[in-house]
């Protein structure tokens, strides 16, 4: 808001100094946009529409200053009557007071000093009388409009809610649609204003004017907001309305028009002025204790400038024992509460005078909770091998959510800010496949994303890991590059896996339609009652990735984790294990099996068989081809075993060989190729 500071100090004898002025209100926590040519442009936040006035902004100085405060405009006995010649009905709720006022006028230019004021404030001057009702708004905060009088039909006034297929030309000329939602301001026929909003054009005033009815009421700010945010217009009194105003000013307003019509000559008050209140509001009383000021700001503040800087910003105390009992003023709609009385002390007692020192700590800080905590040893193991955490939208657009959809469907939300944002995510996948391609875009040959998050389903929320792996990893001049392939994608999930304590298995899954049939797998952790689902692993079908603008052909492969069900398996301590001081033996298996069998069912044959020196079990070699039968493929296996207390010998070893060849011959028809070993490991 533009303040000439010349009309400023009309109500404060501050200096007459603009910088000094401003930079006193910017260390109350004003903040201002620039000085220019006496004019101080102040940034008031949506909370304070007590400032948007001059008068507001005077109080302010004047505690800031230390300097009396001259008496509001219009401020004085003022006589009201129920009736008069125009009458006034409120039929709506939205409209907590309606004060009306007529006047005899002559409609002409006016005088140069008002038409500089309302210039510098950054307001068109238009005639003197519509001139005095926004003079009226800049200097006390008071939305006002004036209709021509002969063109009410009745004459009457009516605060209603507008009709359906009911329609108001605004003084802008635009037609605009009303309905019951909207609170309009009429005459006897028809809607002649958008309540706190903008007049209408059929009851302007002109140059033919010869009598004015000027209103000043207050409205319900949430319903001057929604009105305003349908119709699509926003105005001076809308911005003025909408944050609250002075339920107390509607009055004092219409006797300082009327002042300054006569003033200046425009015109002169016919009758009384109707003020028309159903129900006037509650004082705001607030408890403020001495030792709360000291508490919350960390200083102790003495009584004597607590009560003088409250009392200057317009506020009545009345001591109690332990502090004062505050009347909060009607135009501090931002005060409800005790801390918000001990913000206005510090303002203007000022925060720079407050030592800077720590708080005493009198108990330990409360741990954080097993999600966070987890949360945050997850994306440190993952930041460590290499992948970058992504952050994307919860929303997502239905499109792009759909082929990710569990069966049970979609989550919608009931009023998206665009179709953009129509659903929730049923997966962590759409949203990092998003993030691939904007990297994608950008020239990064390797992507390696991932994300900790929330997802929706009709069931309800579920925390997930999840992550997408683009281009090769390993880039040398040295190394032919190969693709992230779907090992890769297990690699993290058994990353994710190592930080809950959990161990997966893997074996071929065909519910998941966003991966390619026969390069997906389901994770399964072991439970009390057998594997637990907990998550799936694959390639992206090329068609979403294509869909996204990824190249034709582009391999991605990611996988997701349900983080749930691995809390609540995750045993209840983990204990940290020595490095082994015994060597290792590793015998290498090559075994034919049906090419149809799963690894997983082959590793959990050998665990089941082995004995506890067992250290670990690893494929690394498939083969088909000559020397292998049809149907059946050659399956390599590596097995370490160790002991902890001591080294075993070739024969405990070969003895645990043979009963884990012989378990996989009944179990699975396995034939051995091949038994390597013994090899021993320092």
């Amino acid at each position: 808001m533009k303040v000439p500071l010349d009309w400023l100090r009309e109500f404060a004898h501050v200096p007459d100094d603009p910088q000094a002025v401003a930079a006193r209100l910017a260390a109350c926590g004003f903040e201002v946009a620039g000085v220019e040519r006496g004019t101080i442009d102040f940034e008031i936040t949506a909370n304070r529409p007590d400032c948007l006035s001059v008068y507001g902004l005077a109080r302010e100085a004047s505690a800031a200053f230390g300097v009396t405060l001259a008496a509001a405009p219009g401020s004085g006995p003022v006589e009201t009557a129920p009736g008069g010649s125009v009458p006034v009905s409120i039929d709506d709720r939205g409209c907590g007071r309606y004060a009306l006022a007529v006047a005899d006028v002559t409609p002409g230019a006016s005088p140069a000093w008002l038409a500089d004021r309302l210039s510098a404030a950054g307001v068109r001057a238009i005639s003197n009388l519509v001139d005095v009702t926004n003079y009226v708004m800049l200097e006390m905060g008071q939305p006002m409009h004036a209709f021509d009088a002969a063109k009410l039909a009745g004459p009457e006034i009516r605060v209603r809610r507008g009709r359906a297929r009911e329609t108001l030309v605004t003084l802008d000329g635009q037609a605009r649609p009303l309905d019951p939602d909207v609170l309009v301001i009429a005459d006897r026929d028809r809607a002649v204003a958008l309540a706190g909003i903008m007049g209408g054009e059929a009851s302007e005033v002109s140059a033919g004017t010869t009598r004015i009815a000027i209103e000043s009421a207050w409205f319900d700010p949430i319903l001057v907001r929604t009105s305003s945010r349908r119709l699509g217009l926003k105005t001076e009194a809308s911005a003025r309305f909408e944050r609250g105003a002075d339920a107390e000013a509607p009055v004092r307003g219409l006797v300082r028009a009327l002042a300054l019509l006569e003033q200046i000559g425009a015109g002169r008050q016919a009758g009384p002025i109707v003020d028309v209140c159903p129900q006037a509001p509650d004082a705001c009383m607030v408890a403020l204790r001495r030792d709360r000021i000291a508490r919350l700001l960390g200083d102790r503040v003495p009584d004597a400038d607590v009560v003088r800087l409250l009392s200057a910003l317009g506020f009545r105390l009345e001591p109690t024992p332990d502090g004062w009992r505050v009347e909060v003023p009607s135009f501090r709609v931002d005060v409800r509460r005790e801390a918000d009385l001990i913000e206005e002390v510090g303002r203007h007692w000022g925060f720079d005078r407050i030592p800077a020192t720590f708080p005493a700590l009198r108990a330990m800080p409360r741990a954080s909770s097993a999600g966070v905590e987890m949360g945050r040893r997850l994306r440190r193991t993952l930041t460590g091998a290499g992948l970058q955490e992504a952050a994307t939208f919860t929303f997502l657009e239905e499109v792009a959510a759909t082929p990710f959809a569990p069966p049970d469907g979609l989550v919608s939300i009931a009023n998206p800010l665009s179709e953009k944002f129509a659903v929730l995510r049923p997966s962590l996948l759409p949203g990092l496949l998003g993030a691939v391609a904007y990297n994608r875009r950008r020239e990064q040959g390797t992507v390696r994303l991932f994300e900790v998050g929330a997802t929706f389903s009709p069931r309800g929320e579920a925390p997930r890991a999840g992550w997408l792996l683009a281009g090769p990893g390993l880039t040398h001049w040295s190394v032919h590059p190969a693709s992230a392939d779907v090992y890769d994608a297990m690699g993290v999930a058994d990353l994710v896996a190592d930080a809950f304590g959990a161990a997966l298995d893997a074996a071929q899954a065909a519910d998941r339609p966003w991966f390619v049939p026969g390069r997906a797998a389901a994770l399964t952790t072991p439970g009390p009652d057998g594997p637990v689902r907990v998550g799936t692993v694959g390639q992206l079908r090329p068609d979403l990735t294509a869909g996204r603008g990824l190249a034709s052909g582009e391999l991605i492969v990611g996988g997701e984790i349900d983080l749930a069900p691995l809390a609540r398996l995750r045993p209840a301590d983990l204990r940290i294990t020595a490095l082994p001081r015994h060597p290792s033996i590793v015998r290498d298996l090559s075994i034919v099996v049906d090419e149809r069998l799963p690894a997983a069912d082959v590793r959990g044959t050998i665990r089941t068989h082995a004995p506890a020196t067992l250290a670990s079990v690893r494929e690394f070699d498939r083969y088909q081809g000559q020397g292998v039968p049809g149907g059946r493929v050659s399956l390599s296996l590596r097995l370490t075993f160790r002991a902890a207390e001591r080294t075993l010998t070739d024969h405990e070893v070969q003895r645990a060989v043979d009963a884990i060849v012989a378990a996989l011959r009944a179990a699975h028809g396995a034939e051995l190729r091949s038994a390597a070993g013994p090899s021993t490991t320092e």
